[in-house]
This record gives structure tokens, sequence and C-alpha cells, in this order.
């Protein structure tokens, strides 16, 4: 598609995503396509991993992160002249923290790979029916969800717990210390693992054994925020009174902003996990027993797998073995076979989330002589990341059929095209490679400009772009 003037695209719209990795935010036309010669403002997140388990940030830092990419981004709307006229948001899933009566920060901002509510976990399995709990909820009770941590901040921070005024999770903490609105959409809503999806409301039973109540959690709804608390009208003028829209799942922007959508189409994301998904508009939900379902809005599901180990596997292998620059590496990754030296390698550097979790993963390596090399180990490592992303869209495609198309995206694949041909490999297709990025954000555009009425239906268009060869 030739882009036309930006006098043309208008009207613009404001996409912030906060990834687990980092934060960023930049500007999107009225068909959802980035400002070019302008990179996204970004800003890298930083997590505590200490003690073992722990995967916890500062929310105050981090919310200061995401103003700092506004920051950015604005600076190159009023260079360019381009007012936007709605705000898209999309965070993580599963983060969780507590704030107090004023909107403080009581706890740190706990994210999904934080393991050390897996006794608790276990316990809350004892106690609930947890097949039917994922029946309603979409999510499995396992400590990557909301549920256990709360169990567990209750158990190991007992003087905290009681103070708590609500808990929220990044996207929630931004509308409350920005617009002054304690809202929550649907989609982050269905990611928490507390909401029953077809009755779009807190669940009870969950809830009672979580030990809190719905008071204790934001409104669910889609509805825009308006109007910028003072001091963030004088920071972001022209933001002050257009519609801020909650944030939506990462993973659903993703899978919407990569065009993996329509018959026939699974999205892959490889970031820094990785991620099988379909978007689904059913007429009624579906929730497959060995597949996470959460919703993108009160009309569309994302339903598929996610495995902790993606590219961050490949960063690990690059710092631990100090393995040859990338021309040389993947020179080297084309000259050896599948299989290389018959390596057995379980990838598990990060505890997998459900359903192929179990107590004490660890990664483990075997088959190694003298004489194995560099590239040989890391190519053993990459096919066995490779071969979790085939078990997962086996899954999805028994549970929904076949796919024609693997739409692949995620800077892991991009940043190694030898990685993104042994995945092919293992799926038994090649992949369709997004060659873009910023998919998330892209996503988050596309949902605002259909909110506001510019786009008739975001997975439509998406769908449509990718089929013309987008």
């Amino acid at each position: 598609m030739t882009l036309r003037p930006d006098s043309e695209r208008a009207p613009w719209v404001l996409a912030l995503d906060a990834g687990s990795s980092s934060v960023r935010a930049a500007l999107h036309d009225r068909w959802g396509r980035p400002l070019e010669g302008e990179a996204a403002s970004r800003v890298r997140v930083q997590w505590r991993a200490a003690p073992p388990g722990a995967m916890e940030t500062d929310a105050d830092a981090l919310l200061a992160a995401c103003a700092g990419a506004i920051d950015g981004a604005m600076g190159v709307a009023r260079g360019a002249g381009i007012a936007p006229v709605a705000v898209g948001m999309t965070t993580f899933w599963h983060g969780v923290m507590g704030v107090g009566a004023d909107g403080g920060a009581l706890t740190p901002l706990f994210g999904w790979g934080d393991t050390r509510a897996g006794e608790d976990a276990a316990r809350l399995r004892e106690r609930l029916d947890a097949e039917a709990v994922h029946a309603r909820t979409g999510c499995w009770v396992h400590e990557s969800y909301p549920a256990a941590k709360l169990v567990w901040l209750r158990r190991a921070r007992g003087d905290t717990f009681p103070r708590v005024a609500a808990w929220l999770s990044l996207g929630e903490l931004m509308g409350e210390r920005w617009l002054g609105a304690r809202r929550i959409s649907a989609s982050m809503a269905s990611g928490t693992g507390l909401l029953d999806l077809r009755a779009m409301r807190w669940d009870a039973e969950v809830l009672e054994a979580a030990g809190i109540g719905a008071e204790g959690l934001p409104e669910i709804s889609d509805e825009p925020m308006r109007g910028l608390r003072p001091e963030m009208a004088r920071r972001w003028p022209e933001l002050a009174e257009i519609p801020w829209f909650p944030a939506v799942g990462d993973g659903g922007c993703a899978t919407l902003g990569s065009g993996a959508v329509g018959a026939g189409r699974v999205a892959l994301t490889v970031g820094t996990s990785a991620a099988v998904r379909v978007l689904r508009g059913d007429a009624e939900l579906v929730v497959p027993p060995d597949l996470w379902c959460y919703r993108l809005d009160a009309r569309r599901t994302v339903v598929g797998r996610a495995l902790s180990n993606g590219g961050n596997v490949l960063d690990w292998l690059q710092r631990t073995l100090r393995l040859p620059p990338r021309e040389e590496l993947e020179a080297a990754l084309a000259g050896t076979e599948t299989g290389a030296r018959r390596l057995t390698v379980d990838a598990a550097l990060v505890g997998e989330r459900p359903p192929l979790s179990s107590p004490g993963d660890v990664a483990s390596m075997a088959g190694m002589t003298l004489d194995t090399t560099a590239a040989e180990i890391a190519r053993a490592w990459m096919e066995a990341v490779a071969g979790r992303i085939a078990e997962a869209v086996r899954a999805v495609e028994r549970a929904f059929g076949p796919a024609a198309e693997v739409v692949a995206s995620g800077g892991a694949l991009r940043a190694s095209p030898g990685f993104a041909r042994i995945v092919g490999e293992a799926i038994g297709r090649p992949l369709r490679l997004r060659p873009t990025g910023e998919e998330t954000a892209r996503g988050a555009a596309l949902l605002a400009l259909e909110r506001i009425g510019v786009i008739p239906d975001a997975v439509a268009f998406a769908a449509a772009e990718v089929g013309a060869g987008e």
C-alpha cells in the first residue's frame, strides 16, 4: 500500500505499548501505519529477578517509563504538526500490584514469570475444581496468574495485604494516576484468572479463594477515559480531552497487529517469550481444555498457548556461549543439521506456563563431547524451543482445524533467519514472517481507530491487508 502525504493520513492516534521488555509509543495514521522516519520512542523495562523465582519491578518507575515514552512520541507529533485524536494502550497480561486508598503503590508490580506462589497455586488446586475454573475463566489455577499471587502475598506480606484498597495491573495504574479512572478493560480482566468470561463479571468462587472481594478490583469497561489530571494535562495538553482507551492485553494486540487473523491463520510471536494464538469471534465462547482463552474485547477472544522460553533463550546463548557475530553464527547454523550431534535439550530456563509446567522445571542438556561446538549447542537449544512452539501450533490446530498459514512476528525471529528456519522446520511449513515489527502497538492503534469509527472492523481490516500481500 502506497502511503499518502501526512495531511491525507489523518486522523492520527497515539499507541502506547508497555511490554515486559520495553515501553514504546508511536503515532499511527488512519490505516494503522506508523509515522515514517521516526523510530518509536522506547524505554527499557527493568525487572528484579532475585530472590529465585521473583519477577517484580517498581511500579512508579515503570509508570515514569511509560510517561517518558509518550513524551518522546509527543515531541515527534509536535515537530510533524500532528494532533492525535485518541490514545490506544496495550500492556502485558497477568501483572498485579496493590495500591492504597490514595493510589500509592504498596507492593511492587509482579509479572507473569514470578513463580514464588507455586505452593499456593497447588493448595488452590486442592480447594477448587481447577478444570471448572479453567472452563469459566479461560485461565489455569497456576502461579503465573494473579489469583495464586494474591494468596502468596497474603501469606508472605500479611502486614501489607490489609492496607491494599485495590489490585491493579499497569494499565489500570495509568488510568488511575493520569486520568483519575479506576477502570479495567475486558481484555486485561480476562488475563487475571478472576473473570467469568461468559458472564463478564468477577468470579465469586475464585475471588473468595484468593481472599479478596470485587470491591478491591476495578470496574470492567472498555469505554474511553477522558480528562487528564491537571499535572498530566500540562505535560500533554494535546491529549488532555481526547479519548484514552483502557489498556488491552499485549498478546491480543500483537495478534491483531500482525494481521494473523481470519480462517486458516495462526499467529506466532517470539519475543522474550513466545506464544501461538488465534483470534476468534465465535457466537459461543470456546475454551479448549489444553489452551488458555482471554478476551480482546467483549465480542472477540484470543485463544492459544504461551511459552516462557523464546527469545530469552537466544539472549542467554549469546551471553553464555560467547557466540560469534551474527553473520558468522547464521552461516554456522546453516551448516549444522537438525538434531546435530544428538544433543538433547530441555530449554526451560524460565519455568514454563501451563499446561506444560511441572514443579521444579529446570533446563538441561545432555550428549556433549569434547568436539561439540558452540554452534551445535546453539542449534540444539533453538530446536528445543522450536519443538515447544510446534507443539503449541498442533494444540491450536486440534481445537480449531488445520492452519494454512502461520503468520510470525517478534524480534527473535527477525534477528535470526536461522532460528526462523528452524521453527518453520519444526512446524512443518515456512513461516510468513512480518517484516516491520511493532505489531503490538499497531494492534492497539487499530482498536482505537475502530472505536472512534475510522475503521469499521479492525479484525476484517487487518485480515484483508495480509490477504492482499501487505
